[in-house]
């Protein structure tokens, strides 16, 4: 299974990894803290357990097409070296995985090779998933081996030379992967290795809050550090940093919240991440949600998020800016966020005092004033109140005005923004 590389961080505070990830399939048991499930006591048992890890890995939002049959690939994936495609995961015999053994898909899990030992892409997370129980990915290999197969050919990666060249991925591994199943930490608690897991196994949190190198290898020595998302233009914040999404100043409830429902009294969830909870995280169990919740808010807050490029404006023209943004923002935005900038949450969420709004990168306040966007539908927020887009009813100078306003304004400490910055992410991809 495999996830789209990106994760959206709105105009408020988004703070979870990219939580998409395996659990124990509840009533199991765990073993030294990490998620090692009770055995099964029937096929039906296993199965059911493994629909539960495929949806908490949201397998379905990679592997399947817009209106296409489930599980049956061709998705398009995008990367700084080429596109590739989602695979066939359904049980069909030629197109699927349907003359795949237990030790085929584990091994593609564990080790990045596919049945014929080719080496896989990364855009494959295996550097992840290789944490993953054996358990774990039989239950998800039962489940697959169980839905409908499609007869659906698999696509040809779109990759120039010489990226379309495997064998060169072997310097890529030597580099970047580190093959072993989880192992606990045994002076933290169960719940907390029992988060650890599910954020470092299948949830592959640090793809997206990890900046990337020249070689699409993410800098172990800043994980969850942050970083712009390649091609996606989303800037994952920071959840080592207060200044930006860090978590120090969280209490568990307020992280739990956010994750299981995308909503909360601290900010809402928009974008790509939105997806993740609707789709993913609000299936997952209470006790899942919060080891995610307890491990993530263990990360150390000791340094500052690393410095994202900005397009700079003079001081002169930042103040005109704001001046400017103050009007539009009075004109267009005080019904949902009030004038003093506290919101009316969870419904529509402050942006004062509000960390993502004031990081160094205001890729992601812009992107939502642009685009607009909705907080996930989930059950504990059935009727998410949404941000319309302004892209078609403000200039760049404009938009660039009022997300100055909104980073400047009520004690936030933001910079002024650049209309050229503003031109340049209209044409960024929406998902």
């Amino acid at each position: 299974m495999q996830r789209k590389s990106l994760f959206a961080l709105s105009a408020v505070v988004i703070v979870a990894a990219a939580a998409l990830v395996p659990v124990v399939w509840p009533g199991s048991s765990q073993h030294q803290g990490t998620a090692q499930a009770a055995t099964p006591t029937t096929d039906a048992d296993l199965i059911k357990k493994g629909e539960y890890l495929a949806r908490a890995g949201d397998c379905i939002a990679c592997h399947t097409v817009r209106g296409g049959e489930p599980m049956a690939g061709g998705l398009p994936m995008a990367t700084p070296f080429g596109t590739l495609y989602s695979p066939n995961l359904t049980p069909d015999d030629e197109t699927g995985i349907g003359k795949w053994t237990q030790n085929d898909f584990y091994r593609a899990m564990h080790t990045g090779r596919a049945k014929d030992g080719s080496l896989l892409y990364p855009v494959f997370p295996f550097v992840s998933y290789t944490k993953v129980t054996r358990e774990d990915a039989d239950a998800i290999y039962a489940y697959l081996r169980s839905i409908k197969p499609v007869h659906q050919e698999n696509k040809t990666p779109a990759m120039p030379f010489p990226f379309n060249n495997r064998n060169a991925l072997i310097g890529w591994r030597t580099l970047f992967f580190r093959e072993g199943e989880y192992k606990p930490d045994p002076t933290q608690s169960v719940e907390w290795n029992r988060g650890a897991y599910l954020v470092q196994g299948l949830g592959h949190c640090t793809m997206c809050h990890t900046s990337i190198n020249a070689l699409g290898g993410a800098n172990q020595n800043a994980a969850f550090a942050g970083g712009l998302i390649p091609l996606q233009n989303w800037y994952a914040p920071s959840l080592t940093s207060n200044k930006e999404a860090g978590l120090g100043d969280w209490d568990l409830d307020e992280i739990t919240t956010l994750l299981k429902s995308g909503v909360s009294q601290r900010g809402a969830v928009y974008g790509p991440m939105a997806e993740v909870v609707h789709n993913s995280l609000q299936y997952m169990t209470s006790d899942d949600v919060k080891a995610m919740a307890v491990y993530l808010k263990s990360l150390p807050q000791k340094k500052d998020a690393p410095e994202a490029l900005q397009l700079e404006t003079s001081k002169e023209f930042g103040s005109q800016l704001l001046a400017q943004g103050e009007k539009i923002y009075t004109s267009q935005c005080v019904e949902c966020h009030a004038a003093n900038g506290l919101g009316h949450p969870p419904g529509f969420p402050p942006l004062a005092n509000n960390q993502s709004i004031q990081m160094p990168s205001a890729v992601n306040p812009i992107r939502m004033v642009l685009n607009g966007g909705y907080p996930p539908s989930t059950t504990e927020n059935l009727q998410p109140h949404g941000m319309p887009p302004f892209a078609q009813r403000l200039s760049d100078q404009e938009i660039a005005a009022v997300v100055t306003y909104v980073r400047m304004s009520w004690g936030n400490h933001g910079t002024p923004v650049s209309p050229q910055q503003v031109n340049d992410l209209r044409s960024a991809p929406l998902d």
